[in-house]
């Protein structure tokens, strides 16, 4: 019988990468069956295969869809992404926090598999100790972690790759995807499709109609690369009151930007984060089970709650003495004067070198290249529900009506069933199912739903060709 602290030592992660990720060959071993493949393969006619499921996006969401279908043998898919290797998601790119505003506690991608969780990944080079030292989790820490999750479960990603327009095959009965590759195009064909594109997938990131007609010399949004080393000494203009408009101006100021003032509409900063409230298994996993009318409260009351800087990311901006705060200032004119941007507000104009945008995204499906010959048949808010009078709120109205498990709905039933065929895992899915795609937190319980989905759809379609199978199967375990 082992003592209390030597059953803690046998209990606890391995250390080094090289051990860590023997113990989860050993847990993927152990956690196994069924092992058997199980979905019929399919062909055109002319010997081209067709993918069982195609996963746009190779970030977070894309690597735990694809893993979680592996795990349930669904083994001829392919993920594309479009960005750099190594580059996937906005960790190394336009994400400019310098941690990720989850708790480092989350779990999600792993599956419930402690050996591959971030934090047996980061223990096993740095020691308990050294993850006990961690607030909050570095993001190119975590971009680190997503390349080794793909290399080590060996997740088949083709970087640098865009896919275009989704077009159904009747004749197919599969989905065709054009994937542009250096300039090259290739046809691929897929029964399945699951956009895993990220916060603005559902959309596009937008700027305000009066910046988008100033030269682009003059402003960018937060998604954008920007130059910061251009701006040192320069005074910069930020619109918006979320986490990526502190951490933009704290960026410019870092490097050495004059001056930046921030505007926001509000009379005050939000100072309570309906986020932190929202972190709890009911709503993570049930949001979705909700009638639509409280689907549509709920979601519109985090909405209008507003999403605040966190502490860190508000100190880490306010400690600047050239740092300055502009409340109830929506930008109402905005003009070119002379190499400058002049923007008006209700109290005062300003001029400044350059603009930083952080006035987030639009949903609109229609904006969606991949979705151009789709968006016509699938279901919005807007066509299943009318809210309230007092609980208006048009981009929530423009959100896709999807299904439980992230598929589209047709917009008219009975004209397009092949829609349901296409996973919209992106940030468009929290008004039907919460935090779902590009939202770390809710992935513990929404990656399982969207797997789920997409086995239930192959079973489904294949239950006559399992029958036969069934019917013809002979294979004796004992003589009479």
């Amino acid at each position: 019988m082992h003592d209390r602290d030597s059953l803690v030592s046998l209990l606890r992660p391995p250390q080094g990468l090289d051990a860590l990720e023997d113990a989860l060959r050993r847990d993927l071993d152990i956690l196994a069956y069924p092992s058997r493949s199980w979905v019929p393969p399919r062909s055109a006619p002319d010997g081209r295969p067709i993918l069982d499921a195609l996963i746009v996006g190779g970030g977070q969401s894309g690597l735990g869809a694809a893993f979680g279908l592996m795990r349930e043998r669904v083994t001829n898919l392919r993920v594309l992404d479009d960005g750099r290797d190594g580059f996937h998601g906005p960790w190394k790119t336009f994400a400019r926090m310098l941690t990720l505003r989850t708790p480092k506690y989350l779990t999600g991608p792993d599956y419930n598999i402690p050996n591959l969780s971030f934090r047996a990944w980061y223990e096993a080079q740095h020691g308990e100790e050294g993850f006990r030292q961690v607030a909050l989790i570095p993001k190119e820490l975590w971009a680190d972690y997503l390349l080794w999750y793909r290399r080590v479960l060996g997740i088949p990603v083709t970087c640098g790759t865009k896919a275009g327009a989704l077009h159904w095959r009747a004749d197919l009965d599969c989905f065709e995807v054009p994937a542009t590759h250096a300039g090259e195009t290739q046809t691929l064909l897929a029964r399945k499709v699951v956009l895993a594109t990220g916060i603005d997938g559902s959309g596009r990131w937008e700027a305000p109609p009066e910046v988008r007609a100033l030269p682009r010399s003059l402003w960018a949004h937060t998604h954008d690369p920007i130059d910061f080393e251009s701006l040192r000494g320069k005074r910069v203009g930020v619109l918006g009151a979320g986490a990526s408009a502190f951490d933009n101006a704290s960026v410019a100021l870092e490097t050495g930007a004059g001056q930046v003032d921030l505007f926001y509409r509000r009379k005050k900063l939000p100072n309570v984060n309906p986020y932190r409230w929202a972190e709890f298994a009911g709503f993570l996993r049930h949001h979705g089970d909700l009638p639509d009318a409280q689907r549509w409260r709920f979601i519109r009351q985090i909405i209008e709650m507003g999403q605040l800087p966190p502490r860190d990311t508000f100190e880490r901006a306010r400690r600047h003495p050239h740092f300055h705060l502009h409340a109830a200032s929506p930008w109402v004119e905005v003009r070119e004067q002379e190499g400058q941007a002049v923007v008006h507000t209700p109290h005062a104009t300003h001029t400044f070198d350059f603009l930083i945008i952080a006035s987030g995204f639009t949903t609109d499906l229609s904006l969606r290249p991949e979705l151009a010959e789709l968006h016509p048949h699938i279901a919005l808010w807007q066509d299943r529900f009318t809210p309230p009078e007092n609980e208006q709120h048009a981009d929530l109205l423009r959100h896709p009506y999807l299904g439980p498990a992230f598929q589209f709905q047709e917009k008219r039933p009975g004209t397009a069933p092949w829609i349901g065929g296409v996973f919209n895992y992106t940030f468009g899915c929290l008004l039907s199912l919460g935090f779902g795609g590009a939202s770390i937190s809710g992935m513990k319980y929404s990656l399982p739903r969207l797997v789920g989905g997409i086995t239930q759809q192959l079973y489904l379609d294949d239950s006559e060709r399992h029958f036969r199978a069934l019917a013809d199967y002979a294979l004796t375990e004992f003589e009479p």
